[in-house]
């Protein structure tokens, strides 16, 4: 590849010498005058209202899980599935979006997920059964999956020399959705007449009005900034590398999938563990917008701070101890501490954008970074199934949040101990 690379700006210049006129009359493939500011404005405001739809979902059931319990008369067991759906669906699905987007375009694909989100939050309150309610929110999350895994690719096409402000900009709208629908899905509830049907559905208009920007890119192919294809990727460099054989790659999946763990289990049961300590509905729902509003300013912080060290393991352990001191707080004084548990959590779930960066570091090339982040996010979505549906079972079998946790420090220490090792200074291409 590099050969490849340094033989074509040559065979350019050649052609240039030979044809001066013609060659410079004609732009290169891939290489037009882009796309036009107001179609870059328009993928900006795509991108924001479409982060702000990539955990609502999920938040905003877990502010409710007791009614929706009640309502639909499930088991603490089956309550648990519900909560391990998100990572299933994001395992499942989530793979199918780099092929999805290079037949019908990342424009398209994102534009159907908001439609799929839309349709999963009304349909879902309304259904009537729990087998429903699961299948309408698959759906919805199904729809999050493909988004999800697309936002870097579209901020990596249209906005190649402004990488890190989008993705910032993303970042602090998904952490923005996830908070607001941790804080308001309760007190709207209570405006709407009480009913938990309605106090979800409401979400579902914010993802109608996502579906609107991306109508115009449906059908959009205009190239963007220097890329000849929507996905441009090093097609001919990735499948050379064994990324299976590589400990780094395993370490991260495992970091990964342990912190997915983490902060799937709080935004499924967090709320439910401060209700059961005497916390009302509207402060528990308050109480996990504070957890997941500290990704917002961390989200920028950490990326920065972990990409000057060789060695990220100093930071994992900070944001595991975090973890442990949080979880150890709600264990021995869930109501009388919850606001300073909810603040240690928030900073412990910051994992997520430590092991983003981590994925980009592992990596020498642009083909290795794609191949290590399906890798590690597929993988790790898959190893985090277990853990909600697990802490549901606890709480019915045992009767109370002890056992359950427990488990949830426990789990700390491999997510350390994965973390450190995944943050040694060393590549999956050097391993494999």
């Amino acid at each position: 590849m590099p050969d490849d690379e340094t033989q074509t700006p040559t065979l350019n210049r050649e052609a240039t010498a030979r044809t001066p006129h013609a060659t410079r009359a004609q732009p290169l493939p891939g290489a037009a005058e882009g796309p036009s500011p107001w179609l870059l404005r328009l993928i900006a405001v795509g991108l924001v209202l479409a982060a702000l739809n990539l955990r609502p979902a999920i938040t905003s059931l877990g502010a409710l899980l007791e009614e929706v319990r009640e309502g639909l008369h499930m088991s603490g067991s089956v309550a648990g599935v519900l909560t391990s759906v998100p990572p299933l669906c994001f395992a499942v699905f989530g793979v199918m979006a780099p092929r999805l987007a290079r037949r019908f375009g990342a424009g398209a694909v994102v534009c159907a997920g908001m439609a799929a989100i839309a349709v999963g939050l009304v349909v879902r309150p309304y259904i009537g059964s729990t087998a429903g309610f699961l299948a309408a929110s698959a759906l919805a999350l199904m729809g999050i999956a493909v988004s999800n895994i697309l936002m870097p690719v579209i901020v990596k096409r249209w906005f190649p020399d402004r990488v890190g402000t989008m993705t910032g900009l993303y970042s602090m709208a998904l952490a923005l959705g996830t908070a607001l629908a941790a804080a308001l899905t309760v007190p709207v509830t209570g405006a709407l007449g009480g009913n938990w049907q309605t106090g979800l559905v409401v979400w579902a208009v914010l993802a109608a009005v996502a579906v609107l920007p991306w109508i115009v890119l449906v059908r959009d192919r205009t190239p963007a900034p220097g890329q000849p294809a929507p996905l441009a990727a090093n097609a001919t460099e990735a499948p050379t590398l064994k990324i299976a054989r590589s400990r780094t790659a395993w370490a991260l999946a495992c970091f990964f999938g342990l912190q997915a763990t983490a902060a799937y289990i709080t935004m499924g049961w967090m709320p439910q563990i401060f209700r059961d300590a005497g916390v009302s509905a509207g402060t528990a729902g308050l109480l996990l917008a504070v957890t997941m509003a500290m990704g917002v300013p961390l989200a920028f912080v950490i990326p920065r701070v972990a990409s000057r060290l060789k060695n990220q393991g100093p930071i994992v352990v900070v944001l595991g101890l975090c973890g442990l001191i949080g979880y150890s707080g709600l264990y021995l004084a869930p109501a009388a501490g919850a606001w300073a548990w909810a603040l240690l959590l928030g900073v412990a779930n910051c994992a997520f954008p430590l092991a983003l960066t981590m994925i980009g570091m592992r990596a020498r090339s642009g083909a290795g970074v794609v191949r290590l982040s399906a890798f590690a996010q597929s993988t790790g979505y898959l190893l985090s199934i277990p853990g909600p549906l697990l802490v549901g079972v606890l709480y019915q079998h045992s009767g109370g949040w002890g056992l359950p946790i427990a488990l949830m420090a426990g789990l700390m220490i491999p997510q350390m101990v994965a973390g450190i090792l995944a943050g040694r200074d060393r590549t999956i291409e050097d391993e494999s």
